[in-house]
């Protein structure tokens, strides 16, 4: 099911979200909009390339435009947040491009109540 997915991944540079991810949304949309008790985190991430402020500002883009699009389909807005973590929590430590495309992504975070 599309709600086992929890990371949306990014181009270089680019917060546009890939037509491949529209079903992880739409599972997760689905999800918060039935299940009131639900609240998710919306976590932007960058690899290491640019500047610190740069990568904390294109992060906070990534989960804006998940958030964007979760709200589209239907999902409340009160149920969801989003944060940037920049280039400081990388999902894979590498200094190449398989690492940083692991590290482009927004995570979905569902937070307990």
């Amino acid at each position: 099911s599309g709600l086992l997915k929890r990371i949306v991944y990014f181009d270089f540079d680019s917060f546009l979200i890939h037509d491949e991810d529209r079903p992880v949304i739409d599972s997760h949309s689905k999800y918060l909009a039935s299940s009131r008790s639900a609240k998710v985190r919306v976590e932007g991430n960058t690899d290491e390339r640019g500047g610190r402020e740069y990568n904390l500002a294109l992060g906070q883009k990534r989960a804006e435009a998940v958030i964007k699009s979760l709200l589209l389909l239907g999902a409340p807005a009160a149920e969801m947040e989003a944060i940037s973590y920049g280039k400081e929590n990388p999902a894979d430590p590498g200094h190449d491009e398989a690492a940083w495309a692991k590290n482009r992504r927004a995570d979905l975070n569902y937070l307990a109540r």
